[in-house]
């Protein structure tokens, strides 16, 4: 088995100066701008309940995104390999973070709910069988230290 590294660049700008800097606590603004290579940026700032702007993405919100598009990509491509016609997916996934009460925090779960729908009814069972097998080569599910669940949901 042969290992190969990945590198993934990403450059983020913080844009939250509003004069002062950090000064004061509830001077500053918390929103950033993240660039990659070629590819669009993100606007992105913190979570409201941590004095940032609700219209714009936050870390929280894109590690639950990274999870289910991980799951997402490793299924279809499972799918594909096994010969399954998967027609439309879509997930609605949850995080559940939980702060300790001196200033930090971490996540304690994210489930994610995959709805597939696939071409044939003979289809359904296999595809099911195919979301274990997909959370465990997940590489974002694999790199966290908390329980990612799925309650996928498949249909023809």
């Amino acid at each position: 088995m042969t290992t190969r590294n990945h590198t993934y660049d990403a450059r983020l700008v913080w844009q939250g100066n509003r004069g002062d800097g950090t000064a004061r606590y509830a001077g500053y603004g918390r929103d950033y701008r993240v660039t990659f290579d070629g590819k669009p940026g993100i606007d992105g700032s913190a979570d409201p309940a941590f004095r940032g702007d609700a219209a714009k993405l936050n870390p929280e919100e894109l590690l639950v995104a990274a999870l289910s598009a991980c799951h997402m990509l490793t299924y279809l491509a499972l799918c594909a390999r096994a010969r399954l016609r998967v027609v439309a997916y879509e997930d609605h996934a949850s995080g559940v973070m939980v702060e300790d009460g001196r200033g930090g925090g971490r996540f304690e779960s994210v489930e994610l709910r995959p709805r597939v729908v696939v071409a044939d009814p003979s289809e359904i069972a296999p595809a099911r069988e195919l979301h274990e097998r997909a959370h465990e080569l997940c590489f974002i599910a694999a790199s966290c230290n908390f329980p990612v669940r799925h309650g996928a949901e498949v249909t023809a």
